[in-house]
Protein backbone atom coordinates (compact mmCIF):
# COMPACT_ATOMS: atom_id res chain seq x y z
CA UNK A 1 0.00 0.00 0.00
CA UNK A 2 2.95 2.42 0.98
CA UNK A 3 4.25 1.94 -2.75
CA UNK A 4 1.04 3.12 -4.21
CA UNK A 5 0.81 5.75 -2.24
CA UNK A 6 4.35 6.50 -3.06
CA UNK A 7 3.05 6.48 -6.64
CA UNK A 8 -0.08 8.60 -5.97
CA UNK A 9 1.92 11.30 -4.80
CA UNK A 10 3.96 11.24 -8.08
CA UNK A 11 0.92 11.44 -10.11
CA UNK A 12 0.07 14.49 -8.11
CA UNK A 13 3.04 16.35 -8.85
CA UNK A 14 4.35 16.10 -5.80
CA UNK A 15 7.50 15.33 -4.80
CA UNK A 16 7.54 12.01 -2.20
CA UNK A 17 11.15 12.72 -1.45
CA UNK A 18 11.29 16.44 0.19
CA UNK A 19 10.90 16.40 3.77
CA UNK A 20 7.37 16.25 4.65
CA UNK A 21 6.65 13.71 2.73
CA UNK A 22 9.12 11.32 3.73
CA UNK A 23 7.25 9.28 5.75
CA UNK A 24 4.02 9.82 4.59
CA UNK A 25 2.72 7.15 2.41
CA UNK A 26 3.61 4.94 5.95
CA UNK A 27 1.41 7.29 7.43
CA UNK A 28 -1.39 6.87 5.29
CA UNK A 29 -1.25 3.78 5.26
CA UNK A 30 -1.75 3.53 9.10
CA UNK A 31 -4.61 6.34 8.97
CA UNK A 32 -6.46 4.30 6.47
CA UNK A 33 -6.03 1.30 8.02
CA UNK A 34 -7.44 3.09 11.42
CA UNK A 35 -10.12 4.64 9.57
CA UNK A 36 -11.45 0.78 8.16
CA UNK A 37 -10.90 -1.54 11.14
CA UNK A 38 -14.30 -2.28 10.54
CA UNK A 39 -13.53 -4.86 7.92
CA UNK A 40 -11.76 -6.76 10.82
CA UNK A 41 -14.48 -6.73 13.43
CA UNK A 42 -17.55 -9.15 13.86
CA UNK A 43 -21.04 -8.05 16.11
CA UNK A 44 -19.91 -10.99 18.08
CA UNK A 45 -16.89 -9.67 19.03
CA UNK A 46 -17.97 -6.22 19.37
CA UNK A 47 -20.89 -7.11 22.27
CA UNK A 48 -18.34 -9.45 24.09
CA UNK A 49 -21.38 -11.04 25.91
CA UNK A 50 -22.64 -7.54 27.02
CA UNK A 51 -26.31 -8.94 26.82
CA UNK A 52 -28.26 -8.71 29.82
CA UNK A 53 -31.71 -9.87 31.10
CA UNK A 54 -34.41 -6.93 30.65
CA UNK A 55 -36.30 -5.68 33.49
CA UNK A 56 -38.66 -3.86 31.60
CA UNK A 57 -39.86 -3.77 28.17
CA UNK A 58 -39.91 -0.04 27.74
CA UNK A 59 -37.97 2.22 25.08
CA UNK A 60 -34.16 2.74 25.38
CA UNK A 61 -32.47 5.61 23.53
CA UNK A 62 -28.47 5.97 22.82
CA UNK A 63 -29.26 10.28 21.46
CA UNK A 64 -26.28 11.78 19.82
CA UNK A 65 -23.38 8.72 19.17
CA UNK A 66 -20.75 10.86 17.34
CA UNK A 67 -19.23 8.80 14.45
CA UNK A 68 -16.59 9.14 11.17
CA UNK A 69 -16.56 7.16 8.31
CA UNK A 70 -15.29 7.45 4.65
CA UNK A 71 -17.87 7.62 1.97
CA UNK A 72 -16.88 4.55 -0.71
CA UNK A 73 -17.47 6.77 -3.46
CA UNK A 74 -14.88 9.40 -3.01
CA UNK A 75 -13.23 8.18 -0.14
CA UNK A 76 -13.59 11.45 1.51
CA UNK A 77 -15.07 11.80 5.35
CA UNK A 78 -18.97 12.12 6.39
CA UNK A 79 -19.16 12.28 9.97
CA UNK A 80 -22.01 12.95 12.45
CA UNK A 81 -24.60 11.75 14.78
CA UNK A 82 -26.34 8.41 14.96
CA UNK A 83 -29.37 8.10 17.67
CA UNK A 84 -30.45 4.57 18.64
CA UNK A 85 -33.63 3.06 20.17
CA UNK A 86 -35.06 0.01 21.06
CA UNK A 87 -37.74 -1.83 22.77
CA UNK A 88 -36.00 -5.11 24.81
CA UNK A 89 -37.86 -8.43 24.62
CA UNK A 90 -35.84 -9.94 26.89
CA UNK A 91 -32.79 -9.02 26.96
CA UNK A 92 -30.88 -5.12 27.28
CA UNK A 93 -27.10 -4.52 25.71
CA UNK A 94 -24.28 -2.37 27.33
CA UNK A 95 -24.61 1.30 26.91
CA UNK A 96 -21.02 1.07 25.34
CA UNK A 97 -21.38 -1.86 23.21
CA UNK A 98 -24.31 0.57 21.48
CA UNK A 99 -22.02 3.03 20.34
CA UNK A 100 -19.26 0.33 19.61
CA UNK A 101 -21.85 -1.70 16.95
CA UNK A 102 -22.14 2.43 15.34
CA UNK A 103 -18.19 2.32 15.25
CA UNK A 104 -17.87 -1.12 13.44
CA UNK A 105 -20.12 -0.33 10.67
CA UNK A 106 -18.47 3.37 10.11
CA UNK A 107 -15.41 2.19 9.99
CA UNK A 108 -15.51 0.81 6.57
CA UNK A 109 -16.39 2.27 2.89
CA UNK A 110 -19.67 3.39 3.55
CA UNK A 111 -23.02 5.15 2.57
CA UNK A 112 -25.02 6.48 4.97
CA UNK A 113 -28.18 4.77 3.41
CA UNK A 114 -26.29 1.46 4.58
CA UNK A 115 -24.92 1.96 7.35
CA UNK A 116 -28.25 2.94 8.93
CA UNK A 117 -29.51 0.12 7.80
CA UNK A 118 -26.31 -2.36 8.96
CA UNK A 119 -26.81 -0.93 12.77
CA UNK A 120 -30.28 -1.64 12.34
CA UNK A 121 -30.50 -4.95 11.50
CA UNK A 122 -27.63 -5.36 13.36
CA UNK A 123 -29.15 -4.76 16.90
CA UNK A 124 -32.35 -6.39 15.78
CA UNK A 125 -30.14 -9.38 14.86
CA UNK A 126 -28.34 -9.57 18.77
CA UNK A 127 -31.07 -8.44 20.93
CA UNK A 128 -34.19 -9.68 19.05
CA UNK A 129 -35.96 -6.72 20.14
CA UNK A 130 -39.24 -6.01 19.69
CA UNK A 131 -38.52 -2.99 17.58
CA UNK A 132 -35.27 -0.89 16.42
CA UNK A 133 -34.85 2.39 15.39
CA UNK A 134 -31.94 4.41 13.88
CA UNK A 135 -31.70 7.88 12.68
CA UNK A 136 -28.57 9.27 11.69
CA UNK A 137 -27.73 12.89 10.19
CA UNK A 138 -24.61 13.21 9.16
CA UNK A 139 -22.13 15.88 7.30
CA UNK A 140 -20.42 14.82 3.65
CA UNK A 141 -17.48 16.15 2.60
CA UNK A 142 -17.41 15.12 -1.04
CA UNK A 143 -20.61 17.31 -1.07
CA UNK A 144 -18.77 19.84 0.41
CA UNK A 145 -15.43 20.14 -0.16
CA UNK A 146 -15.96 19.04 -4.30
CA UNK A 147 -18.75 18.70 -6.33
CA UNK A 148 -21.74 21.00 -5.24
CA UNK A 149 -19.64 22.60 -2.73
CA UNK A 150 -22.69 22.63 -0.11
CA UNK A 151 -21.27 23.95 3.06
CA UNK A 152 -24.41 23.56 5.58
CA UNK A 153 -26.04 20.40 4.19
CA UNK A 154 -26.87 17.53 6.75
CA UNK A 155 -28.05 13.90 5.49
CA UNK A 156 -30.80 12.44 7.48
CA UNK A 157 -31.46 8.32 7.22
CA UNK A 158 -33.91 6.43 9.40
CA UNK A 159 -34.42 2.63 9.93
CA UNK A 160 -37.06 1.09 11.16
CA UNK A 161 -37.56 -2.36 11.79
CA UNK A 162 -39.87 -4.21 14.16
CA UNK A 163 -42.61 -2.08 16.31
CA UNK A 164 -40.94 0.90 15.55
CA UNK A 165 -41.71 0.10 11.72
CA UNK A 166 -45.34 -0.92 12.38
CA UNK A 167 -46.40 1.02 14.99
CA UNK A 168 -46.75 4.98 14.05
CA UNK A 169 -47.11 6.00 18.28
CA UNK A 170 -43.54 3.79 18.97
CA UNK A 171 -41.94 5.18 16.05
CA UNK A 172 -43.52 9.28 16.63
CA UNK A 173 -41.99 8.52 20.72
CA UNK A 174 -38.73 7.73 19.38
CA UNK A 175 -38.72 10.39 16.56
CA UNK A 176 -39.72 13.20 19.75
CA UNK A 177 -37.17 11.51 22.42
CA UNK A 178 -34.01 12.18 19.73
CA UNK A 179 -34.97 15.91 19.02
Amino acid sequence: MQQQIYNILIELGEDPSREGLLETPERVEKSLRFLTRGYSQTLEEVVNGALFAAESDDMVIVRDIEFFSLCEHHMLPFFGKCHVGYIPQGKIIGVSKVARIVDMFARRLQVQERLTKQISEALMQILNAEGVGVVIEAQHLCMQMRGVEKQHSVMTTSSMVGSFRRELATRNEFTRLIR
